[in-house]
């Protein structure tokens, strides 16, 4: 389940880099020919966020970006407070 986004279900998919050689013809050339194709992936903009369920609970979740500028997500709030020092 990593690099997968928990709320969208955004996953790395896999692509083609082209290398091409040659002048464009609109640019006076005999035109671009592919010299390489090579594979690779495209990873989507993930993060690892503080998040608030609607149930009220804080966990760390890890989401795409896209989620988080669209506001699909409620970021937690920061804690202010301190922990009661444990007595022994």
């Amino acid at each position: 389940m990593s690099r997968t986004c928990s709320i969208t279900g955004k996953h790395p998919t896999r692509g083609s880099s082209i290398v091409r050689s040659g002048k464009a013809k609109k640019e006076g050339g005999i035109g671009r020919h592919v010299t390489a194709v090579t594979k690779r992936t495209f990873s989507p903009n993930l993060q690892r966020v503080k998040v608030q369920l609607p149930s009220g609970e804080v966990r760390h979740v890890i989401v795409a970006v896209s989620a988080i500028k669209k506001g699909m997500v409620i970021k937690a709030p920061k804690r202010r407070w301190k922990p009661e020092a444990k007595s022994a």
